[in-house]
């Protein structure tokens, strides 16, 4: 079941990609059914915070009616960051389910792991790599594509 979940999470970086942000997705499930789900907006909102998860947990609190997402577990295309985990700890989802590990600011396992330390006194299970090459695909795209689009400028600068 983690796979088809984690294809609604792709299927919204694909939607980020398309939107020229950072892809990375997230749904929010509860009782068999998305009850949240979010992309990358920070460029488009031009708010720090529009992280996937953050998007998600807003529209899971609106559609349970609580902030409290009891029952919850998180598919996220990338491993969380520290604001998320600690976002995804205080709205008392259960799991997090990640495709692609990231080294530098990762709290899940992979850099730290936020969710077995001792800052927090709520514990999250953690499951990761699903879907994870499918994730770094997306993410190996976004980022060949910028590094073309920056030649391309300073080859107009230089030219």
């Amino acid at each position: 079941m983690d796979e088809k979940w984690m294809d609604e999470a792709l299927g919204e970086a694909k939607e980020a990609l398309s939107q020229g942000e950072v892809p990375i997705g997230a749904v929010i499930v509860k009782d068999n059914r998305i009850v949240g789900r979010g992309h990358n907006e920070i460029e488009g909102r031009g708010v720090a915070t529009a992280h996937a998860e953050m998007l998600a947990i807003q529209q899971a609190a609106e559609e349970v009616g609580d902030w409290r997402l009891d029952g919850c577990t998180i598919y996220v295309t990338l491993e969380p960051c520290r604001m998320c985990v600690g976002a995804l700890c205080l709205s008392r989802v259960n799991r997090v389910v990640f495709g692609a590990k990231q080294s530098w600011d990762a709290v899940c396992g992979s850099a730290e792991s936020f969710s077995e330390s001792d800052l927090s006194n709520y514990k999250i299970k953690v499951t990761g790599g699903i879907k994870e090459g499918k994730s770094l695909l997306l993410l190996r795209e976004f980022f060949s594509n910028l590094r073309k689009e920056e030649k391309k400028r300073r080859d107009a600068r230089a030219g």
